[in-house]
């Protein structure tokens, strides 16, 4: 390529196009239509309900105030869902793992016997399952409801995220497997010392995966479980919001709702105060995010 070319190539790559513009106004108003209300939660939450009632999108509260957190924390609830859900994340996200990969490294070595007739079953639970009523019969008859690990055993394996890492373990090199089992190694010591630790992208997505699902999850406590202080995050979260909904259609003017317990403050400090440990959570997997999921997701 001549010089003259040279320059008219680069000057090519370096001009902005009418297309390129578009895409930067419309992916900038795509961000604004996400941070926006996002902030407008945060700015409510420290903001008095009469400056919420004034201006209801705010930006940035005149007068700025903790009482909505204050008051979220006195009431002891919330500090008691975080508390079970911790617990539900702390037994439910390494028994997932572990059901997970080891389902997963069985069914990608192409000598494991039953592997097809099994492998239907599980892809055949992701287009057909048999309702919460045989589900609830089922903990019943373990006599699990009202326990958490209901809430955790229901949550704990997932078929996509199994075919996921299946198809991630199906890329990995089967000779470095065969090598170690010519040194002797048997198949657990093949999935914890080898598979594993070369399956770090897929393990940080499924992680993810499974550690959002846990921190989102209300549906299930609210069937298995029947005691308010068993209650995960999710669930108390709820009540506040239910309650502070009641309060809002009761309240006759701003000073009585200003005076009721859950105003609309309070009820904008519970969503960011829940959304805030799994915020800071992502990035730590982030890096992982992209590769696992499009490594794990292609069938080799």
């Amino acid at each position: 390529m001549s010089t003259k070319a040279a320059k008219r190539h680069k000057f090519r790559v370096g001009k902005m196009t009418f297309l390129d513009y578009f895409l930067l106004v419309l992916l900038t108003v795509l961000s604004l239509m996400i941070i926006i209300p996002f902030w407008n939660v945060i700015m409510i939450s420290f903001a008095t309900q009469k400056e919420y009632a004034d201006h209801p999108l705010l930006m940035w509260p005149k007068q700025p105030t903790l009482d909505a957190y204050r008051a979220l924390f006195q009431d002891g609830r919330l500090l008691g869902g975080f508390l079970n859900t911790f617990k539900i994340l702390l037994v439910g996200l390494p028994l997932s793992l572990f059901l997970t990969s080891t389902m997963a490294y069985g069914l990608s070595r192409n000598k494991f016997p039953g592997k097809k007739g099994i492998f239907f079953i599980v892809l055949f639970t992701m287009i057909f399952n048999g309702g919460i009523v045989p589900l609830y019969l089922v903990m019943k008859s373990l006599h699990l409801t009202g326990s958490l690990w209901s809430v955790i055993l229901v949550g704990s394996f997932s078929a996509f995220n199994m075919i996921l890492m299946m198809n991630y373990f199906q890329g990995l090199p089967e000779s470095l497997m065969e090598s170690a089992r010519l040194d002797g190694a048997g198949e657990w010591k093949i999935l914890f010392s080898i598979v594993l630790p070369l399956a770090a992208p897929i393990m940080a997505t499924i992680t993810l995966f499974y550690g959002v699902s846990f921190w989102n999850g209300w549906y299930d406590a609210m069937i298995f479980l029947r005691k308010a202080e068993q209650l995960p995050l999710q669930n108390v979260l709820r009540t506040i919001i239910v309650e502070s909904t009641t309060n809002v259609s009761n309240a006759a003017s701003v000073d009585a709702l200003a005076k009721s317990g859950f105003s609309t403050g309070m009820k904008m400090a519970s969503v960011f105060v829940s959304m805030l440990p799994i915020m800071c959570f992502f990035p730590l997997l982030q890096k992982h995010f992209a590769k696992g999921v499009l490594t794990g997701a292609i069938k080799t």
